[in-house]
């Protein structure tokens, strides 16, 4: 039987994105874009977890349907796990990738290759409107590279190059990145635990 739930996001892209990785798992899933009249939702938790279990659960209340919302982000070592929770408005502006980008690079530009390592982190959340909740957490371990490389992806993908890679995210094909992506791992790690048959 067919999953209908909606994704927290109006973006399209993550839609697909999130989609693609689930159906790989074997989850007969048709998820919704975020829509329109549903209320934004301030991200005002202080850990990925708590960010995805308010935009599920206002998903889930705005659309009666079971809702399923990430949160991700940078965690850089020398920052002491910052930008984190922060990710998307570090510079100051709310998604400004190119902004956010620059400020961190600014930040690290006299901390050595040794020094560089950073992790992606993802929390996925599976609410249920007055069912259940769940929470899931994916890792991706790297380090950050000295400048920009690669068109694909967004955000940090640009610098971040994961364990054992010569190329950063953003140099990697699509399905190449799901493979070992902290969204890709939550999003599995929910296909397993609550949306197999």
């Amino acid at each position: 039987m067919t999953i209908r739930a909606v994704l927290a996001t109006r973006n399209d892209h993550k839609v697909e994105e999130v989609m693609r990785i689930l159906q790989a798992e074997g989850v007969d899933i048709e998820l919704l874009a975020l829509p329109a009249e549903a209320p934004d939702v301030a991200e005002t938790e202080s850990t990925f977890a708590g960010n995805a279990l308010l935009k599920a659960r206002s998903a889930a209340e705005a659309t009666g349907l079971p809702a399923i919302a990430d949160d991700s982000g940078l965690c850089v070592d020398a920052l002491h796990g910052m930008p984190g929770v922060l990710s998307a408005r570090w510079s100051g502006r709310h998604g400004d990738d190119a902004a956010n980008l620059a400020l961190v690079l600014a930040q690290l530009s006299e901390v050595p290759d040794g020094r560089r390592g950073a992790q992606f982190v993802c929390a996925a959340a599976w609410v249920v409107p007055g069912s259940h909740e769940h929470v899931v957490e994916g890792v991706l371990e790297g380090t950050l590279a000295h400048a920009p490389r690669g068109s694909q992806g967004f955000g940090y993908d640009p610098v971040f190059m994961p364990q054992g890679y010569a190329l950063t995210t953003a140099e990697l094909r699509p399905h190449e990145k799901d493979a070992i992506s902290h969204r890709g791992q939550a999003m599995r790690a929910l296909a397993r635990t609550v949306l197999s048959g």
